[in-house]
């Protein structure tokens, strides 16, 4: 079965989470919960680097983060997308509108 592990690091203004296996409909609720709980009241950085796997129901919580973000007035940010995980994002047609970062200084510079 396919697994996701979420490492969570609290940084001056956002909250990274640092994801590393499938995110796919059987490994997405965890990441659901968190992401919409931190982005309510923080920037939230998703590091994409280590993302083997992906799926629709991954991307939905992406694009999901993204739009309550923008509700709430903070941001998420995609860091470093694997080529997997830019592929699947680049496919919904949205790319240019995701926060695509290479380092979590950049969050200060955006926010």
């Amino acid at each position: 079965m396919d697994q996701l592990t979420i490492r969570e690091k609290v940084g001056a203004n956002y909250m990274l989470l640092e994801l590393s296996g499938a995110l796919n409909a059987y490994t997405v609720a965890e990441l659901q919960d968190k992401v919409f709980t931190y982005i309510l009241d923080s920037n939230v950085v998703l590091d994409m680097s280590l993302i083997t796997g992906m799926d629709s129901s991954g991307v939905g919580v992406v694009l999901a983060g993204h739009n309550d973000g923008e509700k709430f007035g903070t941001k998420l940010f995609v860091m470093n997308p694997s080529d997997t995980a830019r592929h699947y994002l680049e496919r919904t047609g949205f790319w240019d509108t995701f926060y695509i970062i290479h380092s979590v200084t950049e969050v200060s510079d955006a926010s």
